[in-house]
């Protein structure tokens, strides 16, 4: 996707963030400017050369010096992390000023309602979308849905989701890094009884809670800073869309967590040798692997507890 930004005489200025990173990285990075930063985001396509560059726009208009200083260290910091769960070179980070010209607009113009996975649509909220026979859909804001969206990891942990819930709807569910609460909401779509989402990030709490008001969930989903070793009480599934590293460390807590005859859901993984080591972490907890998904270069994986 391509996008052409001019000046047109006015005072406004808009933050624009340039990242160039290994390609690994641009998937993750996005997620994170578009979810937590609530930035715009341009990638190149994959087989196009300068994939690997990642433009981010954020939505606040006459950022003060302080304010743009502050948003940079953030970014800077959660790149750093990147490249060292990744093992990959630390990501160039610029940025610069731009006239405010109508690039808003033509933003929302490079966004439709879309299909993340059968049955589910994804709309942004200044399109009215009137679903077919037999979807539901998500509303989100631009900024917090689009990216995190068509994200590999996303549509898969949604796909072991639906296909779950399809085989035995009215469970519950513990979504482990909620971020901006989309599995969650679409487990309460596809036929969830309870669900709680949690996250160690404060902002990503704000944007997941305003996310299930505008869609209507709250009487259904729930939205939390808690720490995961302080719940007690197990789910019928549980979804962590994290990294490789966060979820081995996790292995016992996510177990502990799990009802018995309950689903496991993780995501965040490389394929290949991230898929056997959690494989191999897991299934040495006592869970079975009841299926595997790729696509691109992510994984996802389904285990049992029985």
């Amino acid at each position: 996707m391509k996008k052409h930004v001019q000046g047109n005489g006015t005072d406004n200025k808009w933050l624009k963030i340039t990242i160039k990173t290994d390609p690994l990285l641009v998937e993750p990075i996005s997620d994170f400017l578009i979810g937590i930063i609530e930035a715009g985001v341009e990638t190149g396509a994959r087989d196009e050369l300068l994939y690997g560059t990642v433009n981010g726009y954020l939505q606040k208009e006459n950022l003060s010096p302080d304010e743009v200083d502050t948003i940079l260290r953030r970014v800077s910091t959660h790149l750093a992390e990147l490249a060292d769960i990744f093992r990959v070179s630390l990501p160039i980070l610029s940025s610069s000023m731009i006239d405010e010209e109508d690039w808003g607009k033509n933003w929302k113009e490079h966004f439709k309602p879309f299909t993340i996975v059968p049955g589910l649509v994804i709309a942004p909220t200044w399109e009215e979308y009137q679903p077919n026979d037999g979807e539901v859909v998500i509303t989100m804001d631009p900024g917090m849905a689009f990216g995190t969206g068509h994200h590999a990891t996303t549509s898969l942990s949604l796909e072991f989701i639906r296909r779950t819930l399809a085989e035995k709807s009215g469970l519950t569910l513990l979504d482990v890094g909620t971020g901006t609460g989309i599995l969650g909401m679409a487990a309460v779509l596809f036929g969830a009884r309870a669900v709680l989402g949690i996250d160690n990030d404060p902002e990503a709490v704000s944007a997941a809670e305003e996310n299930v008001r505008r869609n209507s969930l709250q009487e259904s989903m729930q939205v939390s800073l808690a720490p995961l070793a302080t719940l007690a009480e197990p789910y019928g599934i549980v979804v962590a869309n994290i990294v490789h590293d966060v979820l081995v460390g996790m292995a016992d807590e996510l177990n502990r967590m799990l009802a018995d005859n309950g689903t496991l859901i993780l995501s965040g993984i490389l394929a290949g040798e991230q898929v056997a080591n959690i494989t191999t972490v897991f299934t040495a907890n006592g869970l079975q692997l009841s299926g595997q998904e790729t696509r691109e270069e992510w994984a996802a994986l389904r285990f049992s507890k029985e």
